[in-house]
């Protein structure tokens, strides 16, 4: 898969790594990067060979947001040139171009969840508007010391509810404390991250990866089934109606993956006290 605004590589074990690649904008989210990002996600719905997904950056920002340069077409009458494949922009009103290009790059974060792989975010420097939204999308954040989230749309006149913070930041740190950072807008830094249990960790930059690799291999030890069904029902939880429904949920998932040769590798390798060795698929 060859993009240019990010870099996906596979390894062998199943871990995937997405690295935003547009360093010299902060990589920041334009249009081609939101084009790329959908196929990426679209491909990984239907990959059994990726098994956990880490998220990253070049550069040395993780994510300014959105790309407030090339926005500013969504208010011209023509298709600037080079720009006839973006299909939200060949519509007549401003106004139903800015509502087709939010649905379309909001969208990116309904998939990281609908993705079965869990996900890691490395985050370095600001994550600001949709690099705390890819952060939020994630399934776990590891911090560098100099990060900054920060909630940027409130900041410049617009809402400060935006790419599904308002669903992702209370259910990760309670209502309150999501109140206050969606409402004022500030920085939250890398020490409170943690603290508020919006980062499992804070390490130095040089560090991201290895500590991302250790948990992904952590996670690479679990039945490749078993973790794509934890997945899902965590999902299901967070907006469940009762107790009993997910309950439900959780007895048809057991009885599933019982029923899956991996139970037997993994009780194997539990009384051998060796790690489990499943098959990718």
């Amino acid at each position: 898969m060859n993009f240019e605004t990010i870099k996906f590589e596979l390894k062998e074990n199943g871990i995937g790594i997405l690295s935003l690649n547009r360093p010299e904008k902060l990589n920041a989210i334009n249009f081609q990067m939101e084009q790329e990002l959908h196929e990426v996600f679209d491909h990984l719905m239907m990959n059994l060979d990726c098994r956990v997904l880490i998220i990253r950056a070049e550069g040395r920002v993780f994510c300014a947001g959105t790309d407030l340069q090339e926005g500013l077409h969504l208010n011209t009458k023509k298709i600037p040139e080079g720009y006839e494949k973006y299909y939200f922009l060949d519509v007549s009103e401003p106004i139903k171009k800015k509502m087709y290009h939010q649905w379309r790059i909001s969208s990116i974060f309904v998939k990281m969840r609908k993705i079965s792989q869990p996900i890691i975010a490395l985050v370095q420097g600001a994550a600001a508007g949709g690099g705390f939204g890819f952060a939020m999308a994630s399934d776990f954040r590891i911090v560098a010391n100099d990060v900054k989230f920060i909630n940027a749309s409130i900041n410049i006149g617009l809402t400060g509810a935006d790419v599904g913070g308002s669903y992702f930041l209370p259910r990760l740190i309670g209502l309150s404390r999501a109140s206050e950072i969606m409402y004022t807008g500030r920085n939250v830094e890398a020490e409170e991250s943690v603290r508020i249990g919006l980062a499992i960790n804070s390490v130095e930059t040089k560090d991201l990866l290895e500590s991302a690799m250790e948990l992904a291999n952590e996670l690479l030890k679990k039945s490749p089934l078993g973790l794509r069904m934890t997945k899902q029902a965590l999902n299901l939880t967070l907006d469940s109606p009762s107790l009993e429904t997910i309950c439900q949920l959780e007895n048809a998932s057991i009885v599933l993956s019982f029923s899956s040769k991996d139970v037997n590798e993994a009780s194997a390798a539990f009384f051998g006290k060796k790690d489990p060795k499943y098959p990718l698929r």
